[in-house]
């Protein structure tokens, strides 16, 4: 089985923000259309156009309506690798291909060691891991590692597919090991979420709740007591996370 690095110099990831994302899948697309040509190549399907298609995606949105009434809303739910600090994926992988690197925390799969197993899949609890059937290795999400270092892209451009594609600017990347990096203050600001810290992985991408709606806070100042929410119900994102942990725990 795989070892763990001690500790990493740097803790890389994204902050996604579940109150802009609008559910465009641009970032979906976009790690696709990068990836099919690059790191992790090939991104294949299967009867694409047929009755039955599914293929490899790093990126995948899922939308949920969330509440009742005039307190529901629709909320998009971007899920990829969380490249965990302490990943079941990798410790269980028996050929030493999927590992967490030193150097910035990334979690990674070395497609000429995988013999395609699937045990990363089955230890994963966030369903990050794809089985590519064609090229009989797993793939998953690398945090676009051939454009963060790539000095001859523009600055502004060494940014993970996903992130430079967002519309909203739902998705932010950098350090989340470095306190005074704009991802760290944004989580801190917004009271950013792990996704079901329960499992003990102590994921490293963390996700921004979605803000009271204005016209929820107006309609809630005026309901009468007796249609207020019931006691220990909790807000519209503790109930949406809530939610998610269930689902996914499934």
């Amino acid at each position: 089985m795989t070892s763990l690095p001690e500790q990493t110099a740097r803790k890389f990831g994204l902050v996604i923000d579940l109150d802009t994302c609008v559910g465009c899948h641009a970032c979906a697309t976009s790690c696709k259309e990068w990836n099919a040509g690059g790191y992790p190549k090939p991104l294949t399907d299967q009867d694409a156009h047929g009755a039955d298609p599914h293929g490899s995606w790093l990126n995948r949105v899922h939308s949920y309506e969330v509440g009742t009434g005039a307190q529901s809303r629709t909320v998009h739910f971007p899920r990829s690798c969380l490249h965990c600090e302490t990943p079941a994926c990798v410790t269980v992988c028996p050929t030493g291909a999927s590992y967490k690197r030193a150097s910035d925390g990334i979690v990674l799969v070395n497609p000429d060691t995988c013999i395609g197993c699937k045990l990363c899949s089955w230890a994963c609890p966030y369903g990050a891991r794809e089985y590519d059937y064609d090229d009989g290795t797993m793939k998953k999400c690398t945090l676009c590692v051939d454009r963060i270092y790539n000095e001859t892209f523009a600055p502004e451009d060494r940014i993970p597919a996903c992130v430079r594609a967002c519309p909203t600017g739902a998705r932010h990347f950098g350090d989340l090991g470095d306190p005074s990096s704009a991802v760290s203050q944004l989580v801190k600001e917004r009271e950013g979420f792990d996704l079901l810290p329960e499992m003990g992985f102590k994921p490293v991408n963390k996700y921004l709740p979605p803000r009271p709606r204005r016209d929820q806070t107006a309609a809630a100042s005026a309901q009468a007591p007796a249609e207020q929410p019931a006691a220990g119900t909790g807000s519209l994102a503790d109930r949406f996370f809530a939610w998610a942990d269930r689902a996914l725990s499934r």
